[in-house]
């Protein structure tokens, strides 16, 4: 078979045998699939999250019904007569890649579908539906954070039968699957509304084959009201004779999100619609950049800083990241968010049952959680990015709570990072502590000191320029003479102690990942550290970390950037970031 580049076309196929002209109508008791011969693509690889192009190239002739069928010969002996959990977060393409799925699916001998109502389901909606109804797995339709649109990303990533991303073992099969593949089987002409809740039933070259289109909210809520104390919560939003009303302001940035708000806090909550914003999800997300941070969420943050809010949440594409403010815009970085949660896990009722079996973060993410780990005697773990590196520790029973500095915080409750699970954890512990989401750092930070940190990304970079910048660092720290080098800025020292490439040994089943990016480790704890990112689907992403801590309570109020400006530009200098690549600022600083 001819090897294609992302760019090219496959060449033309054959159908054979075809039989239908017209499509398939579900009352049919019977069809039969078909082998459509294929080219190969390259570049099929998936990443961090799955496959993530622009849509232009998932609408190649067959590249999206090669990247599926790779996806289930890749379940060997698990995929005849599976179930298998299909959904996205509605993004332009969405629909029509589920319809494929269901054509291939039924092909290639799966059992069932439960699919979400209009193609919708969040990325935690779809670990939820996994672990409760014990399928097989689960594909998710999603580019999480990156643009939507017909000129924008797509994306395809397997979940495993835990519910959690598919480990490196999967993906590495998955994807040389795609280096030699020949054909997929599919039923071209099979027809579903996915629009409409309803159960559809037809035998696929005799066996039976299932269609369960169901309600993408239900199942998430439910599971979502067996944690959280949802009656302290309303009492916090609607407050009492003696105690204001804590106005919240809620964005799903068009995502996938929106239905969920709208059931949680319109119905549930008691949340006024006038404070939940952008909650209808739209194929491309409205123009909206659907990252929930500082830059791209600056709607939010600025209608909150002028107005009487309270509290502040927002949530990426797919519904797995958040953002969390205070009143007047008061920013909770992620670290932070992690810290404080662990800090308070035991004022939410699923831990009051379930106890607090560990802690973890990802690598570049800050080391506050670490001291709150110490303090209480639980075990901690630093892990590469990739929520599926959580998801080993979770099914040993050693982990409970866990995040990243790139806006995921979730616990064990399913194998995912989780936006809205986090935002109610904030407002389970505020309605606990009866404090302000300020008063709640202020208060952390004279127990535990603080934790400064930022990340600058340099998106869309010349792939191999970022490389080799890359590489020009990591020869730079590997000097011996590195260690013990002293490194000053406005006279400002930093200490050097360490250096190296991180590498992670999972402590569950021994698997070994290396090269998770560059770190220098100063003798004071504070931290640089570089990243080539996983999540474009175009050029290079270049992430620069910083990390410093400090235990002087005059400095907690301070702005971050200022207190990190020393650190900042030493990594600019170590890097020389701007030779390499050319940019004299970052695209977007966290």
């Amino acid at each position: 078979m001819l090897a294609m580049l992302d760019s090219e076309v496959a060449p033309a196929t054959t159908l054979k045998p075809r039989m239908h002209t017209s499509p398939i109508n579900m009352s049919t008791t019977s069809v039969t699939s078909f082998t459509v011969d294929t080219g190969i693509y390259e570049g099929q690889k998936p990443g961090t999250s799955g496959l993530r192009k622009a849509v232009k190239i998932f609408q190649q002739e067959h590249y999206t019904e090669n990247f599926v069928q790779a996806i289930l010969q890749a379940l060997g002996d698990q995929l005849s007569g599976c179930t298998l959990v299909v959904g996205g977060d509605g993004r332009f393409y969405g629909k029509e890649a589920v319809n494929k799925i269901i054509r291939i699916a039924a092909a290639n001998g799966v059992r069932k579908l439960i699919i979400g109502q209009n193609g919708i389901l969040s990325t935690p909606a779809v670990s939820t539906i996994i672990r409760k109804y014990k399928t097989q797995g689960g594909i998710v339709l999603t580019a999480s954070h990156n643009p939507g649109g017909p000129d924008a990303d797509f994306g395809i990533k397997f979940n495993c039968d835990n519910g959690g991303p598919a480990p490196d073992n999967i993906t590495n099969k998955i994807y040389e699957i795609t280096k030699t593949l020949e054909s997929y089987k599919i039923i071209p002409d099979i027809s579903v509304d996915i629009d409409k809740i309803q159960n559809i039933s037809i035998k696929v070259d005799g066996k039976p084959f299932t269609i369960d289109i169901i309600d993408s909210v239900k199942d998430y809520l439910e599971l979502m009201k067996e944690i959280f104390d949802f009656a302290s919560i309303k009492k916090l939003l609607h407050g009492s004779a003696d105690k204001p009303a804590f106005k919240v302001l809620i964005d799903s940035m068009n995502g996938v999100t929106g239905p969920y708000v709208k059931r949680i806090f319109s119905t549930e909550l008691g949340v006024d619609d006038t404070s939940l914003v952008n909650i209808t999800p739209l194929e491309d997300f409205g123009g909206l950049h659907p990252d929930p941070n500082l830059t791209y969420a600056k709607d939010l943050v600025n209608a909150i800083k002028q107005g009487p809010y309270d509290f502040g949440a927002a949530f990426d594409g797919d519904g797995d990241r958040n953002m969390i403010l205070g009143k007047k815009a008061f920013f909770v970085t992620p670290s932070d968010s992690l810290a404080v949660l662990a800090a308070n896990l035991k004022l939410i009722p699923y831990f009051q049952k379930t106890g607090i079996k560990g802690f973890a973060r990802s690598m570049p993410t800050a080391a506050a959680i670490d001291r709150v780990a110490a303090k209480y005697g639980v075990q901690f773990f630093e892990v590469p990015t990739g929520w599926k590196y959580f998801g080993n520790l979770m099914d040993a029973k050693d982990l409970s709570l866990c995040g990243e500095e790139s806006f995921g915080t979730g616990s064990d409750h399913i194998r995912e990072k989780d936006g809205i699970w986090a935002c109610l954890a904030w407002l389970n512990v505020i309605a606990g502590l009866g404090k302000s989401v300020e008063d709640i750092l202020l208060d952390h930070w004279k127990i535990y000191g603080r934790n400064f940190f930022t990340r600058y990304d340099y998106e869309n970079c010349n792939a191999v320029s970022a490389d080799k910048m890359i590489q020009y660092i990591e020869i730079s720290i590997q000097k011996p003479a590195f260690i013990g080098k002293k490194l000053q800025y406005e006279g400002k020292e930093y200490v050097v102690k360490r250096a190296d490439n991180y590498s992670y040994t999972d402590p569950v089943d021994g698997s070994k990942t290396a090269k998770q990016g560059l770190r220098i480790l100063f003798e004071d704890g504070s931290r640089i550290i570089f990243r080539l990112s996983g999540t474009g689907s175009s050029g290079a992403t270049i992430r620069m970390y910083i990390d410093s801590y400090e235990n002087d309570p005059a400095t907690f109020v301070k702005d971050a950037q200022l207190v990190l400006k020393p650190l900042i530009n030493i990594a600019l200098e170590i890097s020389e970031l701007h030779q390499h690549i050319g940019r004299d600022a970052p695209t977007v600083i966290t």
